[in-house]
């Protein structure tokens, strides 16, 4: 067996299982996206007319069921039910631009001032959520009651101001937002930044000025738009949807169109609920020891996802204040940052199953970035790390391959003497393979141990946002687009012929012509991948061939 042979199509599987993937995402029957009718203009206030004229019927189905001990029907700010928007509250931190609506008190739109939308617009910053029909992904929370009126989603707040920013020397920004019952109930709802975090703290404060006890519980949730082709990556598919993480399993992904499955539903103590997409992530986050209900469901007209969790209920006493908190991270997945902030919010860097092994590599990739200060050079030294690692089983492989190579002549005289008859043809070389004491399979299972190893480099390469426009060198200007010259695909597409040059040729002429074709195959796919991820197998090749040449020459030239 030849472990070239073996090399390649494992390659070539890995490829073709993220063409299948992607084609999936790409073409797959998705629910259909409601289209704002012509001449629709977006309400005063940034929510969209669609969602407006949607308003009445969809209230009672995009709040979660009230939880035991609570009344059935929540009863909400009256005259918020049919209002349209609110006042737009805008809230800058060093960190990111967020407005919220003093209706529910939303967070409407979030925009990353570190991380620009792209290297042509540095100072358009990303839009990671936004209240628009084409970009809809808000953050929505509020309070139920059992036998009185709560500030749900819908309610209208009462805002001190409508600008804050975080000034020079300021750690701490608070925007109070508040709500008054009927019945003497007031309720606070204050949302908290700092400096340098992507994590925004949610408190309640809620006065209970009535002459009796009344049982409060939050709820908070988001809410997206279906994915649009626009938002996925050809040639490479990237998960967008639902995450969970509970004290049963640290980490579920949900896809959007499981939202509908009441299997969704389940308690939890600690715990957070979160919508992902590539580099970024939406995540609700309670108390570590606070008991919640994670729920999923859908809407329609428009189609909306929701996700959230709904907490038990607490009794505020008559003449009391009762507080209730929460916490919203938005932001890049940075994975020192998330530990920070929640127990497995880190895992929104899908390794997959091979995390065991991608995560020391992550850790490699950053430690020599530290040094370096370059992610391409990076990318370069961890290859080199991973190349000396596997030295010695990669070179068990060439010898092996170096031995069959010195074989290739009577290989082919076996060839013309048998012909067409494959039984005489496989018993005279393996006669042969015993005679010059070769082994076939010696240089398949170095191969095969690495394999692993690759395809953890992949996904760390891929899942990491460190490498979203990191520059190289010369024209590679973001490591995370493929390279618009193609001149890193093109010298992959060599790397990979030298090496074919520097393996024994299979006897069969029509699988020699096959694998000859493989270097242009491979590279037609790579000029697709992210430069990050080709410019691994470049060095990997590179490194490779010389290794290669070094032990083959060595191996041909003994006696």
């Amino acid at each position: 067996m030849d472990n070239q042979r073996i090399l390649l199509w494992a390659a070539l599987g890995f490829l073709l299982l993220q063409v299948w993937t992607s084609w999936q995402q790409d073409y797959a029957p998705r629910p259909p996206v409601a289209v704002t009718q012509p001449g629709a203009v977006p309400a005063t206030g940034g929510i969209d007319q669609s969602e407006a004229l949607s308003a009445a019927g969809a209230t009672a189905n995009d709040i979660p069921e009230p939880v035991a001990g609570t009344s059935t029907a929540v009863v909400s700010n009256t005259a918020a039910e049919s209002a349209p928007g609110g006042e737009i509250i805008t809230v800058t931190t060093d960190t990111f631009k967020v407005t919220l609506s003093s209706k529910g008190g939303d967070i409407n739109s979030v925009r990353l001032l570190q991380y620009p939308t792209s290297l042509e617009t540095p100072d358009d910053p990303f839009v990671l959520m936004n209240d628009t029909e084409a970009e809809y992904f808000v953050a929505q929370s509020g309070l139920q009651v059992q036998g009185g009126e709560a500030p749900d989603h819908h309610a209208i707040f009462n805002v001190e101001q409508t600008e804050y920013m975080l000034a020079e020397g300021q750690s701490e920004l608070r925007v109070p937002l508040t709500w008054q019952s009927s019945n003497g109930v007031t309720v606070t709802k204050t949302y908290i930044f700092m400096r340098d975090r992507y994590l925004i703290d949610l408190e309640y404060e809620i006065q209970n000025g009535s002459s009796e006890a009344m049982n409060f519980n939050q709820y908070r949730q988001l809410r997206r738009k279906p994915v649009t082709d626009d938002e996925t990556q050809s040639f490479i598919y990237t998960f967008i949807g639902g995450v969970v993480s509970t004290d049963q399993d640290p980490y579920e992904k949900i896809d959007f169109d499981d939202f509908d499955d009441v299997t969704n539903s389940s308690k939890t103590t600690g715990g957070w609920a979160a919508i992902i997409e590539h580099y970024f992530l939406g995540a609700w986050i309670p108390k570590q020891d606070e008991t919640n209900t994670i729920y999923t469901k859908s809407l329609s007209s428009p189609q909306r996802y929701i996700i959230g969790l709904q907490s038990e209920a607490t009794t505020v006493a008559a003449g009391t204040t009762g507080n209730m908190t929460s916490s919203f991270f938005v932001g890049p997945k940075i994975q020192e940052r998330m530990k920070a902030v929640a127990p497995n919010l880190d895992l929104t860097v899908d390794y997959g199953f091979l995390s065991v092994i991608a995560k020391p590599i992550f850790w490699l990739l950053n430690k020599i970035h530290s040094i370096v200060g370059n992610w391409g050079w990076a990318i370069v030294g961890v290859t080199m790390c991973i190349k000396l690692i596997f030295y010695k089983l990669s070179e068990a492989s060439y010898r092996s391959m170096a031995r069959m190579r010195k074989l290739q002549p009577q290989l082919a005289s076996l060839k013309e003497r048998h012909g067409d008859d494959r039984a005489k043809m496989g018993q005279a070389t393996m006669d042969l393979y015993k005679k010059e004491k070769v082994n076939p399979l010696g240089g398949c299972l170095p191969i095969m141990v690495q394999i692993p190893v690759f395809i953890s480099l992949y996904w760390v390469l891929l899942e990491s946002v460190e490498l979203r426009q990191a520059p190289w060198i010369l024209w590679i200007k973001d490591l995370s687009l493929m390279d618009k010259y193609y001149v890193l695909p093109v010298i992959m597409g060599i790397t990979m012929f030298i090496q074919q040059k520097l393996n024994p040729a299979p006897v069969d002429p029509i699988q020699a012509k096959v694998f000859m074709a493989m270097p242009f195959v491979f590279t037609i796919f790579f000029a697709f991948f992210p430069a990050g991820l080709v410019l691994y197998w470049v060095v990997n090749n590179t490194l490779s061939i010389a290794q290669q040449y070094y032990i083959t020459r060595h191996v041909l030239a003994e006696k």
